[in-house]
């Protein structure tokens, strides 16, 4: 459980690498971490690959990762499903896509908060459909949804969907209980569907906080969409598996359609990583949470130190949105590039004033790039 250790990434072709392979610039933008994966995963996904053969496997017939799923649910959230209500995707953007088809006609409007990360933003135009943004609001030192113009836009009979995304990415909220109620009363009453991307609920770093699955929530008669996945918690994102909670088997069946020819099984390796990681990694991931939570809180003091920067404290993830229109420049992206500093351009997101980085590092490197920084500004 070495957090602090520095692996090079390189010979890995790692994405967030490659983008500044050959420049002086420390790449901390897209949301995957530095950190070695938990041992009992790598231990089962060298189990699998020994036995030697890894052809087709459905993944409703894999028993052991649907009721890792069902266990963790149970566990984690108090959510009581069954391994039925699960649908395997190879990741939460093929999921919303998929939601994305499945709920809406061509020309139906779909609703976004933002900022949020670009997949998600593409999603509405991917499908032939209308995207309404619904603004992220400052109240009392914590972004949340602004749910006034969310109660306009969703009274549209246009309007067939809702895509939340809880934890919030790139901002960092949990949606609290109320605030979740709020989201159902608004949807139900205008017959608006919702999907929530929830692919960060087990990075919970606010200890005062809970993660509430959007599935669970009775009004919705098991209705919500539900995305979820090991991926970001555990670092295997790169085995591209993700799983999707649907307890009304109608709109199971819409989604499973939808997906038909288009979205692929997940893989025997990703299987393998998600079993692994939901009845073995319990300790790994306590571990993760202390570490992250050492990151926020260092990379908060040290932000409200450098002027014309501002950070509200992320109750979750390992990303932090920094809003740099104190800066004064006109391009706070190409800005932190120039000091040596790669984020996610806040552009993409939805608001050029800011840039995302990514903390899920070790502290070192996290260090290293508060000193190019405070250098530069």
């Amino acid at each position: 459980m070495q957090f602090d250790d520095i692996i090079d990434r390189t010979p890995s072709y790692a994405y967030k690498w490659e983008k500044y392979k050959g420049q002086d610039i420390l790449p901390m933008w897209i949301a995957d971490t530095e950190f070695r994966c938990a041992e009992p995963i790598l231990d089962r996904l060298k189990e699998r690959t020994e036995h030697g053969l890894l052809g087709y496997t459905l993944p409703a017939h894999h028993s052991g990762a649907n009721q890792a799923v069902v266990d963790w649910l149970a566990r984690q959230y108090d959510w009581q499903i069954s391994s039925d209500w699960i649908v395997w995707t190879p990741g939460v953007v093929p999921a919303f896509n998929v939601a994305c088809k499945a709920l809406c006609q061509p020309g139906d409007k779909v609703m976004v908060q933002t900022p949020n990360y670009p997949p998600l933003l593409a999603a509405p135009k991917l499908n032939d459909l209308v995207k309404v943004e619904i603004a992220t609001v400052e109240e009392a030192g914590r972004w949340t949804i602004d749910f006034t113009e969310l109660e306009k836009q969703a009274a549209d009979p246009k309007c067939k969907l809702f895509i939340v995304c809880n934890p919030m990415n790139p901002v960092g909220s949990v949606l609290t209980a109320e605030e979740l109620q709020r989201i159902a009363d608004i949807c139900l009453s205008n017959n608006v569907s919702l999907c929530s991307d929830e692919i960060h609920c087990d990075i919970i770093l606010d200890e005062q906080v809970k993660h509430l699955p959007a599935g669970k929530m009775p009004d919705f008669k098991g209705q919500a969409i539900t995305l979820m996945a090991a991926s970001k918690t555990f670092n295997v994102a790169g085995l591209g598996t993700s799983f999707a909670i649907i307890e009304d088997p109608k709109i199971r069946r819409k989604f499973s359609v939808a997906a038909q020819g288009m979205v692929p099984w997940v893989t025997v390796l990703g299987l393998a990583a998600t079993q692994a990681a939901f009845t073995q990694c319990d300790e790994w991931h306590q571990q993760f949470l202390r570490y992250l939570r050492g990151n926020r809180d260092y990379l908060v003091a040290e932000i409200a130190k450098i002027q014309g920067l501002k950070l509200l404290t992320p109750q979750a993830t390992f990303l932090a949105w920094i809003d740099a229109s104190g800066l004064g420049v006109d391009n706070p992206q190409a800005h932190f590039e120039s000091l040596g500093v790669g984020p996610s351009p806040g552009v993409d997101f939805g608001d050029k004033n800011f840039v995302r980085i990514n903390f899920g590092c070790p502290r070192s490197q996290l260090e290293r790039a508060i000193t190019l920084i405070k250098n530069g500004c």
